[in-house]
């Protein structure tokens, strides 16, 4: 018997790109299936003249495609997992999560800057983010460097970089690579230097809870190492009661049947630096992400965020 599945997307090209690419994947392991790609702006997407941290972070990217799973117009939805709020609405769950690519940070740099590194910059110059977490980590090793924020697409973000609004940008290296933007990486950034978003690199496929026929489907890509890695950072961040923009940087592997979830919390000015790191089996990730967090809790991170939290009150 047929069947059709609407799959809810944002309008932004790599939103797009990602979703294309699990419906083409999906379409493949299920050929009886008919998915459909029902695309909308969200309020993240509407509102280009303020920096993340001001308009709000929770579900900034997702509410709206919330709302159609919720009332049925829509079967599931894909996000960049990073833009996926820790707490979801009830009636909704993380059905999957995808093969991750690389997470890490990565430097484009305009083309008057091509022979200097992250390091080697000079002093006053221009880089341009919208993250809290990189803008608090690069200014705790490169305090002489001027940061500015920096929104829109990455096809904006690289048009004002070339145009010399920016001497420099920090993105998403993977968001890059998939929009086939992997020669303007200059450099990727080391873990040591900045530890990247809570689900970086991964896309997370949304769902109504219990609905056992779509989960079936979508399960298809999950992919058992990077959930289990993602699921450990996303309870470290719930358990910090962040959000998207909070300066929490996390880095994860699994080597030799061990899960290793490193943790950051850093004020927005890099003064203040608390980070550390648990290990154990990848089947109990959830429980490594919760006690880092109370490790971190221990070493003041809640006084760092509250400072923050505070700052961004109206």
């Amino acid at each position: 018997m047929s069947r059709t599945i609407r799959i809810a997307s944002r309008k932004s090209q790599l939103a797009l790109v990602q979703t294309h690419w699990v419906r083409d994947e999906l379409q493949k392991a299920f050929p009886e299936i008919t998915f459909e790609i029902k695309s909308m702006s969200t309020k993240g997407d509407k509102i280009l003249d303020a920096p993340l941290s001001k308009i709000g972070d929770k579900g900034l990217f997702t509410k709206e495609l919330e709302v159609q799973m919720l009332d049925g117009t829509a079967d599931f939805a894909v996000h960049s997992l990073k833009d996926l709020p820790t707490n979801l609405p009830e009636g909704l769950m993380l059905g999957c999560v995808t093969e991750r690519e690389d997470p890490a940070d990565a430097l484009v740099l305009h083309e008057s800057m091509k022979s200097y590194q992250l390091a080697t910059l000079p002093a006053g110059t221009v880089v341009g983010t919208s993250s809290l977490r990189r803008l608090a980590q690069l200014n705790h090793h490169y305090p002489h460097l001027t940061f500015k924020d920096v929104r829109g697409n990455v096809n904006t973000r690289l048009a004002k970089l070339d145009a010399g609004e920016y001497d420099a940008l920090i993105l998403a290296y993977a968001g890059l690579l998939r929009l086939g933007f992997g020669d303007r990486i200059h450099q990727s950034i080391p873990a040591d230097i900045s530890l990247h978003a809570v689900g970086q690199g991964a896309l997370g496929i949304e769902c109504r809870d219990g609905d056992e026929e779509t989960l079936k489907v979508i399960k298809f890509l999950e992919h058992t190492p990077t959930a289990q890695r993602c699921h450990a950072e996303r309870a470290f961040l719930r358990e910090l009661e962040g959000g998207c923009q909070v300066p929490i940087g996390v880095n994860t592997v699994i080597v030799d049947g061990k899960l290793t979830l490193k943790g950051l919390v850093a004020s927005l000015d890099g003064q203040k630096v608390v980070q550390n790191e648990v290990s154990g089996a990848p089947d109990d990730a959830e429980q490594l992400g919760e006690n880092l967090a109370t490790m971190l809790k221990e070493q003041g991170a809640m006084e760092i965020l509250e400072a923050i939290f505070a700052e961004a009150r109206p």
